[in-house]
């Protein structure tokens, strides 16, 4: 069961098979609980977030399209939503923007083995972000996981709407490049 396909784990997830749930819930759990720690700011609130996003990947499984994306893709997608809705409930936006978070705050502190093998690619995501000119990172930070619209984020840094477009695009071509993702 372990070695099964994420799309398998998934399925099995959503069928409610005890084996395949407890292999799904720790291939993700750390990856699913760093980003509500990153979006929540606290591990309380990140241990609600992660728990409700879980549940919500089980119930909605069905609406997983390998078409349109990875199965961690798509649960972490999960996450960013179930925190944002949780943010707005509470009035409240992310404290810190992700530039100033450590490395460690992206994934959860439990299994040294598992955070060491995810640690590089998290350290090359976070050091291509630092790379980025702080006007394109902060615009970028802003809509991708705060969770502002371009225009909310145009009105915020008191910024044309055109200029946030851009900055985001350059952000994004930048990150591509540097982390060697290939668009279609």
């Amino acid at each position: 069961m372990w070695d099964a396909s994420d799309e398998a784990l998934l399925a099995g997830y959503a069928t409610g098979d005890t084996d395949a749930s407890v292999a799904f819930i720790r291939r993700f759990e750390q990856r699913v609980f760093g980003l509500a720690l990153l979006l929540m700011g606290d591990r309380a609130r990140a241990d609600d977030v992660a728990q409700d996003a879980m549940v919500r990947a089980w119930r909605y499984a069905d609406s997983f399209d390998p078409r349109r994306g990875s199965v961690v893709g798509w649960l972490l997608t999960i996450v960013r939503n179930v925190a944002l809705d949780r943010l707005r409930a509470e009035g409240r936006r992310p404290e810190r923007p992700a530039a100033e978070l450590p490395v460690e705050a992206l994934v959860d502190d439990v299994d040294a083995a598992d955070v060491a093998a995810q640690s590089d690619d998290v350290a090359h995501v976070v050091a291509a972000m630092r790379a980025l000119p702080v006007e394109q990172r902060d615009a970028l930070t802003a809509v991708t996981l705060h969770g502002l619209s371009g225009a909310e984020y145009s009105r915020a840094a008191h910024l044309p709407l055109g200029t946030v477009k851009t900055r985001i695009r350059l952000a994004l071509r930048k990150l591509r490049d540097d982390l060697g993702v290939h668009a279609p």
